[in-house]
């Protein structure tokens, strides 16, 4: 019974309960790898280690949502979906799975044209996942109380867009800019990752090499956000000719900021980064 329950929303929106949810169907007692690394389970291409899928989406676009937590040991600060086909952008939706379902079901009903093309039982659901919420005392807003109390603390967006927070202190220690705004970084990792030969790729690390030797002056000032950000914008661009630099920054950057889980999720998830065979559950 508690294994159907994974596939509760596959039928009228396609969704699937993952992770999580299939630990407590009990469905890692019955894996076929005798050694799945739970890091890595349903951890798409763009996933930063803050978040962790609970829902598979379509297929075809690699779509999923996800908790995604500002510190290992805290609740999940939202609940987030991204596309992995399509790129790193990570889209908030509430901050509980009922509010994250309901967006859902509202969006694929506004692309299909409204309620007659979907029938009763998407209706029902809706229904039910509203009364459930109400019961629960949980909110369906797209856009929570909380969620907005930390948009105050984020200090940066970085590419993904959920954004990161850092402790900062009374004197603003705790987080620096990079030099370069989005674009300009975007433009660095773009000269390095299409460089025709070796030699016009390590001229266009020039500038990133300054801002690896800035993050180290950062770091020795206690500015730890910074070479968080840039970290994970790298990690979030995607190429493989970063893999290096953000295992160089990202780890330190989690150590320094007492959240070592997401520096083992990360070098777990580099050391085996793919878009297929995300089932840690199946056979390998």
């Amino acid at each position: 019974m508690v294994f159907k329950t994974m596939y509760a929303l596959k039928e009228m929106l396609g969704l699937q309960l993952v992770g999580p949810f299939e630990i407590l169907a009990g469905a890692h007692k019955n894996s076929k790898n005798p050694q799945p690394n739970f890091h890595l389970h349903w951890r798409f291409f763009y996933d930063p280690p803050e978040f962790q899928t609970i829902l598979l989406g379509s297929e075809d676009t690699k779509h999923h949502i996800g908790y995604f937590r500002d510190t290992p040991d805290s609740l999940p600060s939202f609940v987030g979906e991204n596309e992995a086909k399509k790129g790193y952008t990570i889209t908030q939706m509430g901050d509980n799975v009922f509010a994250a379902v309901l967006l859902y079901l509202l969006k694929r009903r506004k692309e299909r044209g409204g309620k007659k093309a979907e029938g009763e039982s998407v209706e029902s659901l809706e229904t039910r996942l509203r009364d459930r919420a109400e019961t629960l005392g949980l909110s369906l807003e797209q856009k929570t109380k909380g969620m907005k109390q930390r948009d105050k603390k984020v200090v940066t967006k970085t590419f993904h867009g959920a954004g990161i927070v850092v402790p900062v202190d009374k004197n603003d220690v705790g987080y620096r800019e990079l030099p370069e705004t989005d674009a300009g970084l975007k433009k660095i990792c773009k000269a390095i990752a299409e460089a025709r030969n070796d030699e016009e790729r390590v001229k266009a690390f020039g500038p990133l090499q300054e801002m690896i030797t800035f993050v180290q002056f950062a770091n020795d000032e206690c500015d730890y956000g910074m070479g968080y950000e840039l970290g994970i914008d790298l990690f979030c661009y995607g190429s493989h000719y970063f893999h290096k630099v953000v295992k160089q920054l990202l780890p330190m950057a989690y150590s320094l900021l007492k959240r070592n889980l997401f520096g083992e999720i990360l070098e777990a998830h580099l050391s085996s980064r793919s878009h297929d065979d995300l089932d840690q559950l199946s056979a390998q």
